[in-house]
């Protein structure tokens, strides 16, 4: 029987190896899926876990039990990311690209279902930058202040990128609508 969360941290403070084993297992799987949706590669997601839950043991100390335990990964794991894509040449040199211009978010909000599943593609479609900072605030519920010191960024390219990403959300979304109607019209 699986022990308790509590339990299992106690035991990765004492340096119990099987307590962090049975914590990885817990929370891996979920960890895995937010790594995967700042990464473009399931290998390099794969990485960013395993850089996230070295983190995790040995910052545990860290964690004051107050609040979800799994939230507490879940920022380490968004926070390794971030220095993932900052680190290596291929997210880097994208990450790095100066806006050429600045894009004003549509405020029309098209009329589609999407599943789950569909929505993830389309935001892991956007260039890195601009999927960085979408999930950051759309998903994970930072503020653009946040985002900005986080990315040691300008408040202004944060909103820039953020409604650039959300134009080219609502223009996929408008050709998956149109591919969809075309379909349903036949």
């Amino acid at each position: 029987m699986a022990k308790a969360v509590n339990e299992l941290i106690i035991d990765c403070l004492e340096g119990k190896r099987m307590a962090q084993k049975e914590l990885y297992q817990l929370y891996a799987p979920k960890m895995l899926g937010i790594c995967y949706r700042y990464t473009k590669t399931l290998e390099d997601a794969e990485d960013v876990l395993q850089e996230g839950f070295v983190k995790t043991f040995n910052n545990i100390k860290q964690y004051k039990g107050n609040g979800d335990f799994g939230a507490w990964i879940r920022t380490i794991m968004v926070n390794t990311a971030i220095d993932y894509l900052n680190k290596h040449k291929k997210y880097k040199k994208e990450l790095q690209l100066a806006e050429t211009a600045l894009y004003v978010a549509s405020n029309e909000t098209p009329e589609i279902y999407l599943d789950t599943k569909d929505l993830v593609d389309l935001i892991r479609k956007l260039p890195i930058i601009y999927q960085l900072v979408f999930n950051l605030i759309a998903v994970e519920g930072y503020s653009q202040p946040d985002v900005a010191e986080l990315m040691n960024t300008n408040i202004n390219t944060i909103r820039s990128r953020y409604s650039r990403a959300r134009t080219i959300l609502i223009e996929e979304i408008k050709k998956q609508e149109e591919v969809q109607l075309n379909y349903y019209a036949k």
